[in-house]
Formats: C-alpha cells, structure tokens, sequence
C-alpha cells in the first residue's frame, strides 16, 4: 500500500546575504520537503522567485507562504518573526533568535497562542560530531572544560556594521554557536561565574570576551572568544576527564580522546536544520532553546568591561 507524500511547505525567505547564499539557499534546494515561494531584502535577490524588498510587502502580495525564515540581523527580527506569526506562518529564527530573551519569549507565545511553529535554529549544534561528544561525556566524569572560539573578524565578517552595534552580538556572534554545542554536550546544566568584555573604543559591541562558568558540581569551565585571530582559525572544546581528554574542534566536525580520532562525518549543519524545522511544522511543535543567548546576557550582566584599541575593517 503506498503512503500518501507530504506537500512541499512553501517556504519564503527574508534577509538575503551571504549566509543565506551560502548555506540557507542550498539547504532548501536539496530538501524536497520544501518550494521556495518568495524573499524579502533590501539588497538581496533570489533568481527564480518573487523578490521584494519589505517582508509587509511580500506576505501580502504571495498568501500561499506557510512558513517564513528570518535571516536579517538579531536587532531587526523580532518585528519581523510577529508580523509572520500574526499572517499565520511558521518561523524559522537563524541564531541568535532575537537580540533579547524576552522579544524571543513572547514571539514564543504568540506562536503557542496561534498553534505554530517557532524554531529558534542553532546551526553549530548539528556538527558531525556534537552528538558523539554528549555521548562520550555522559559516560564518564568530567573534570575540567575549555572553549576556544577564535577567529578573523576581517575574515568573516568584512564590512558587516550591524554586527557591531549594540544588539548585534559582537564577538558573541560566533562565540553564541560554542555556547549552543556547549549547553548540548554537557550532561549538567552551567551558569557563568564571571565574565570579562573587551570593547574596541569605536565600536558598540565586544571584540573579545572571556567567561567562567560552574555547575552544581562545580565543574571548572572557561570560554574564550577572540576576532582579533589570525592565521589558523580556531573553534576548539577540551574536556578532560576520567576516560581521557576530549577534543571536539572545527567547530564541532571532529572529536579525538587522547589524541586519536574517533567521529569525523561530512557537515551537514543547515540541511539538518531545515529537516528538522520541517519534523516540526508536521507535529505542530515549537523548538525554541534560548540557552545559549541566556548565557550572553548573563555575560553582559557579570561582564567587567574593558576598553581596547579602537577597530577599523
């Protein structure tokens, strides 16, 4: 007996930039589960669609959206996210989800109010390996942690200034997917102990930030994220335990114990996303984790700030 095959959900896009070209536009096009309807951007096109450069415009203009994800800047997604949730579409939030927890809370209750689906998206934690890691590390006592996430800004976000804005995360940015991976793997929850920010003169955002942390427990924790990097790019987690000593790095694509690689798989970060978003919208449930971002603004609150020399692209 054949089963019956699930209509694509039309899906439309908002934000086009490089992450989208990257990384949002080919998940989609391999993922039969979806038909790319429409974008919004100011910038931005995607040949083949209806492009328009407000998401007011487009939800009016293609009513068939049933989903929308959400891939502007942090500081701009909360008007966003409630103007797709009050025309009745699903949303998909890149990370962070918001530039506050609570924007993130209450688009979390609209959706429940309007039974939709919420996803507030962590790409790193669907790394090849993140899940080998929680595995390994609830299997054994852990003693101490390390987080070293640091990177060219240059590199990686040349000329991006919303970045650097107050809500734009600064270093946070790429320090927020060590987070997701970090509240992941551990089998306890953390919280921060202290924290130490440093701020570029001209800008409004942390180009580094250094962060204890502590269980019920007392594990030892520190994370490092630095964008004055250069030369190898460096996204490392170090456990040491009673089984050994667990590195997780490239940003969660790799672990080794003692040195000796055990799980090394192709990425596959953004086409796990836009599956697992779609399991979602089928069951009818929201997926909204805001640990990782509780753990910025909790930075931010215990934060000593310092000031560094002023930054220029």
């Amino acid at each position: 007996m054949e089963t019956a095959s699930v209509p694509a959900i039309n899906l439309a896009i908002v934000g086009v930039g490089k992450i989208v070209r990257d990384q949002h536009l080919p998940a989609v096009a391999a993922n039969a589960g979806y038909r790319l309807v429409a974008a919004a951007s100011r910038h931005g096109k995607v040949d083949g669609i209806d492009n328009f450069t407000s998401i007011d415009e487009m939800l009016a203009a293609v009513p068939a959206i049933q989903a929308v994800s959400l891939c502007m800047p942090p500081q701009y997604r909360y008007e966003a996210a409630a103007k797709a949730l009050a025309a009745g579409k699903h949303v998909f939030l890149e990370k962070p989800p918001g530039a506050t927890l609570s924007e993130v809370e209450d688009l979390a209750s609209m959706a429940d109010a309007r039974g939709l689906t919420l996803f507030a998206s962590w790409h790193s934690r669907y790394a090849p390996a993140v899940e080998a890691a929680r595995e390994f590390l609830a299997g054994t006592r852990i003693r101490s942690m390390r987080v070293a996430w640091k990177e060219d800004v240059r590199q990686w976000h040349p000329n991006q200034e919303w970045i650097w804005r107050a809500g734009g995360l600064g270093v946070f940015d790429p320090g927020i997917n060590a987070l997701s991976i970090v509240t992941r793997i551990l089998p306890r929850p953390v919280f921060a102990t202290g924290a130490t920010l440093e701020f570029p003169g001209n800008r409004e955002a942390p180009i580094a930030a250094s962060i204890t942390f502590t269980d019920a427990q007392g594990l030892d924790l520190v994370a490092e994220f630095d964008w004055r990097q250069t030369g190898r790019q460096q996204w490392d987690i170090v456990a040491r335990t009673d089984a050994g000593e667990m590195m997780l790095s490239e940003g969660g694509a790799r672990l080794s114990v003692d040195g000796v690689r055990v799980h090394d798989e192709p990425e596959q970060e953004y086409p796990m996303l836009y599956r697992r978003f779609a399991e979602l919208v089928a069951s009818g449930r929201s997926d909204v984790d805001t640990a990782p971002l509780r753990h910025v603004a909790d930075a931010f609150m215990l934060g000593r700030r310092t000031l560094v020399a002023d930054f220029h692209d």
